[in-house]
């Protein structure tokens, strides 16, 4: 870390975690600069159902709820950003407190439960980019009292799909009480007609990707892998937050409920992109998110199966200049192996990562 990284990181720990992500959230707002420069490289540049993305990074859902600040987060170096889960309602989310850092195992546990302003404020945010460069995904929710959750998500796929670089179907949270029931494969099935039928019939046509979760045993990640191929998603997003607590040291702040995101994410999700991977083929779209917090871990991701690679939690304890450290050790990294493109790397750990266990 940079020493400005640092000394910002110890002026936000001393609020408590749902205050510091709003005055980081405020700090972007405002044109303060909290990164390093940009990075470019060709060999960094990666094509993914039709977009041109110029580097493989970028910022998770979660952290821009509301469709803030996506372009600020474009400046900091990442290839692209998705904002929300946004949900048709505002909603206030769970009661709090409902962040926990968990800093001897660089983690977080949150239980939000889809807090986000809801559609029509996000749709102003979003209309008013529009015409900028750069690509911004729209990650959907469904409200956690709907009576038609299906129908939640047809209408986040008519209302932003004019708007979205890519939509993504986010049904694993596990802070949002039967959401992830919706990836069973009767559910699933549905779910993904009505979202692609919805599309259709959008103004525009936008990639969807499906956002799972990574507390999916192997027949559960293959009925997902058939409904993803037979209705004709885009992408997979592997994956959300666990409600596994793997070897955690953090004390009583790792009993809490909710989803842990962070280091001790890195492997199961990792593992599971990489099955994801080996059902899916070659040809379809995946976006490796969970524990990456380095050049290496990031590598790692590509390197068992994804095209692209998110990360969120890294950045709590890493700093705003991560983004561009982990791109320069990508790039150093194609300069050291003699690659044309990053792309390369692609599947060349994936029978390592896939013959692992869950």
């Amino acid at each position: 870390m940079s020493v400005l990284d640092r000394l910002g990181q110890k002026l936000l720990f001393a609020f408590d975690p749902e205050t510091a992500h709003g005055l980081s959230i405020a700090a972007l707002r405002c044109g303060v600069p909290v990164g390093g420069s940009t990075t470019r490289d060709a060999r960094l540049n990666v094509t993914v159902c039709g977009l041109d993305f110029p580097n493989p990074l970028g910022m998770a859902a979660g952290y821009d709820k509301n469709a803030e600040v996506p372009d600020a987060l474009l400046g900091l170096g990442f290839g692209f950003a998705e904002v929300g889960t946004i949900t048709p309602l505002p909603q206030a989310g769970n009661p709090k407190p409902r962040i926990f850092r968990l800093t001897a195992d660089d983690a977080v546990i949150n239980r939000l439960g889809f807090n986000n302003e809801g559609h029509a404020a996000a749709e102003k945010r979003l209309a008013a980019r529009k015409d900028r460069s750069g690509i911004v995904g729209v990650n959907i929710g469904a409200n956690k009292d709907s009576s038609d959750r299906i129908g939640d998500y047809e209408r986040g796929v008519a209302r932003f799909a004019q708007y979205a670089s890519y939509l993504t179907v986010n049904i694993s949270s596990p802070n949002t009480p039967g959401l992830r029931n919706m990836q069973a494969r009767e559910q699933l099935g549905e779910l993904l007609s009505r979202v692609m039928a919805a599309r259709a019939a959008a103004t525009a046509q936008p990639p969807v990707f499906l956002k799972i979760a990574p507390d999916l045993v192997e027949a559960e990640l293959e009925d997902i892998a058939a409904e993803v191929t037979e209705k004709r998603i885009d992408g997979v997003i592997v994956s959300n937050t666990t409600i596994s607590r793997p070897g955690l040291r953090s004390g009583d702040a790792a009993r809490e409920t909710g989803g842990l995101s962070g280091k001790p994410l890195f492997e199961r999700s990792t593992i599971v992109l990489a099955k994801m991977r080996r059902l899916l083929g070659p040809d379809r779209a995946i976006i490796g998110v969970g524990g990456v917090d380095s050049g290496e871990t990031a590598l790692d991701k590509i390197r068992a199966g994804a095209d692209l690679v998110q990360l969120y939690t890294g950045m709590i304890y890493a700093g705003p200049s991560l983004p561009g450290r982990i791109l320069s050790g990508m790039i150093r990294f194609a300069e050291k192996e003699r690659l044309k493109s990053i792309c390369e790397l692609r599947d060349s750990r994936l029978d390592f990562w896939a013959s692992k266990q869950l």
